[in-house]
C-alpha cells in the first residue's frame, strides 16, 4: 500500500478548511499518511480551523500557491503527494483511485471537473476535463503526484505566482511519466463565475494561457489578470 500526503495551500480559507478536512479523514481512511495545510499568511481562523481539524499546519516563508505547495510537501513524508485546493473536494474514492492508479503504472494524474453550481453553460467547461489537453492542466481538479517523480523535477516552480499547476504537468510529462485522466469528477468552486461573467472568466483565461506561452513576465500575468477579473 501507497502511504499519500495530502498537501492543501491556503489564504483565508476559513469557509472551507475544516469541512474539507474532515471530509479527507473520513474517506481517505489507512491510505493517509497526514494532512498538511500550508497556509501563505491567512488573517482569518484559517490555521487555527485546521488545527483543531486534525491537519498538520505549515506557515510558508515563500508566498504564493507553489512556494506553499513545496513547503508542504518539503514537510511530507508519503509516497505520493495529492495536492488540493481549499475549495475542490474529490470524489470520495480518492484514495483507492490513486491506489490503483500507481499500481497501473500511472506517477501523476488529476480528475475531471464538476462545477458546484446550476449554471448549465460551467457543463461545457466541465467536459473538456476529460481531454488531455494543455487548458486543462490547471490544479483545481487536484492533482496526485509520485514523490520520486515530484522530486527528480524540483517540484513546482516557486518563482511562478500564476500557472503553476500547468508548468508542473508540462515538466513532469517531458520525463515521459505516464499521466492519468480519471473518470470520476472534483466538486470545484464556481466562485469566480459569481463575480466574473461566463464570457469574462474565458476571456481571462485565454488571456493569461497565451501569454504564458508566449514567455509573459509573471508580474505582467498576475496584474492582467487581476485586471480582467474580480476574484478574491
Amino acid at each position: 500500500m501507497h502511504s499519500i500526503s495530502i498537501i492543501i495551500p491556503t489564504l483565508n480559507e476559513s469557509g472551507n478548511i475544516r469541512e474539507l478536512i474532515r471530509f479527507l479523514m473520513d474517506h481517505g481512511g489507512s491510505y493517509i499518511k497526514e494532512i498538511i495545510v500550508s497556509d501563505g499568511g491567512s488573517t482569518d481562523n484559517t490555521v487555527l480551523l485546521a488545527k483543531e481539524a486534525g491537519a498538520v499546519v505549515v506557515i510558508s516563508l515563500v508566498k504564493g500557491r507553489a512556494g506553499q505547495m513545496n513547503s508542504g510537501a518539503a514537510q511530507a513524508s508519503g509516497d505520493i503527494f495529492y495536492f488540493v485546493h481549499a475549495d475542490t473536494f474529490p470524489p470520495v474514492s480518492f484514495a483507492r483511485d490513486i491506489q490503483e492508479a500507481v499500481d497501473a503504472g500511472y506517477a501523476f494524474g488529476r480528475y475531471r471537473t464538476k462545477f458546484d453550481s446550476p449554471k448549465k453553460i460551467l457543463l461545457f467547461n466541465a467536459w473538456f476535463t476529460r481531454l488531455d489537453l494543455f487548458i486543462c492542466y490547471g490544479g483545481d481538479q487536484t492533482l496526485f503526484i509520485q514523490k520520486a517523480l515530484f522530486q527528480k523535477i524540483d517540484g513546482f516552480n516557486s518563482q511562478m505566482r500564476i500557472m503553476e499547476d500547468y508548468d508542473i504537468v508540462v515538466r513532469a510529462k517531458e520525463q515521459k511519466a505516464r499521466y492519468k485522466i480519471f473518470k470520476k469528477a472534483a466538486l470545484v468552486s464556481a466562485r469566480k463565475y459569481e463575480t466574473n461573467s461566463w464570457i469574462q472568466v474565458q476571456w481571462a483565461n485565454s488571456t493569461i494561457i497565451r501569454m504564458y506561452k508566449k514567455g509573459a513576465g509573471q508580474d505582467e500575468m498576475v496584474n492582467t489578470y487581476k485586471s480582467l477579473l474580480q476574484y478574491r
